[in-house]
């Protein structure tokens, strides 16, 4: 088989493809023929050195992967309904830049045939994290409105599709180049965070009551601004801190500054306020899959059904993995970037 390592901490050009042998499954696993495997912004950072969760360099790395069985270790049944040929996609806890991997069966759903392994791939993290945060975590309801920040980004989208479908007025803040995109996915207040307030925006636009809901991948100083537009009875998401990460390049420094700036809203804060706060990290839910395995059968019914449809900034070939991280931390993709093998 072939992986893609991180050789080292740095810029794309440190991806490197290598020959490895074909892994067995063991006890429990099922053994999938990759054809996709979604590119994610935890992988820049752990390329990066960044992203505390990733193994040691050298590493290889990668949450979700889309592809075929090619077989099933002991222990599994065949009421695991996996049997050789059977197309499916899975959560991998690293080891997805691969062209064969191994994983426990309970991490891995059989697909549609008309599902393509591209949007397969695409799905997984983006559209998990989306899941937990707007219905879970942020209990959105029709009528309610949500904020989406880096609405032009995989989870953005998920988010926006998510909320669409629950009958949400959705704000989304985006460089103004994926805006006539966003508002054909349903975006009814785009704001260009580069160049406007969106502060003021969101304020203005619903008249000093603000949102009920927020999704924020950015972190830092972003969610201090957050908790000014976040109305009685609203819910703040986290899931990320793309702040301090800049031109493909890390910095302690700004790291530092944008820890630094996160809000410490004490409980008496919450209680007069009637806020909730939620933290998002979908790998550290690992131990907790089992849990999870309805909001992989409602995502993928979601897109039998047409309303989750996650849309492919790119397919990037496996060996010219490199290009893949440079979109995303060049922010230069709409929606999902996927490796092809």
């Amino acid at each position: 088989m072939k992986q893609i390592w991180i050789t080292k901490a740095g810029r794309p050009e440190v991806l490197e493809v290598r020959e490895a042998d074909d892994p067995g499954p063991g006890p429990g696993e099922a053994a999938i023929d990759v054809h996709a495997a979604g590119v994610n912004f935890a992988d820049v950072l752990a390329r990066m050195g960044m992203y505390p969760d990733a193994p040691p360099i050298p590493c290889v790395v990668g949450y979700e992967i889309a592809g075929t069985i090619a077989g099933t270790g002991p222990e599994v049944g065949e009421d695991a309904g996996l049997p050789e040929g059977t197309r499916v996609l899975a959560l991998t806890r690293f080891g997805g830049y691969a062209t064969r991997v191994c994983v426990p069966v309970n991490q891995v759903f059989a697909i549609p045939d008309e599902m393509s392994f591209a949007e397969a791939a695409a799905l997984p993290v983006n559209y998990f994290t989306a899941a937990l945060a707007v219905e879970r975590f942020g209990n959105l309801v029709a009528g309610e409105r949500v904020l989406v920040h880096n609405a032009g980004g995989g989870v953005g989208i998920a988010a926006i599709q998510l909320s669409r479908a629950i009958g949400a007025t959705i704000f989304g803040t985006a460089s103004a180049w994926k805006h006539d995109q966003l508002r054909l996915l349903g975006v009814e207040h785009l704001i260009d965070y580069r160049t406007e307030d969106w502060v003021e925006r969101v304020t203005t636009a619903t008249d000093g009551e603000g949102v009920h809901v927020i999704i924020d991948p950015v972190g830092g100083r972003n969610l201090a601004l957050d908790l000014k537009v976040l109305a009685p009875l609203g819910r703040l998401v986290a899931f990320g801190l793309s702040e301090p990460v800049r031109g493909g390049r890390r910095s302690l420094v700004r790291t530092l500054r944008s820890l630094l700036a996160m809000p410490r809203p004490g409980f008496l804060t919450l209680l007069n306020r009637n806020w909730s706060v939620a933290g998002l990290n979908l790998g550290h839910l690992w131990s907790e899959i089992d849990r999870l395995r309805d909001v992989g059968d409602a995502i993928i019914t979601g897109w039998a059904r047409g309303d989750l449809r996650p849309v492919i900034a790119a397919e990037v070939p496996f060996e010219e993995a490199g290009e893949a991280h440079r979109m995303l931390e060049e922010r230069k993709n709409l929606g999902k970037v996927v490796l092809t093998t």
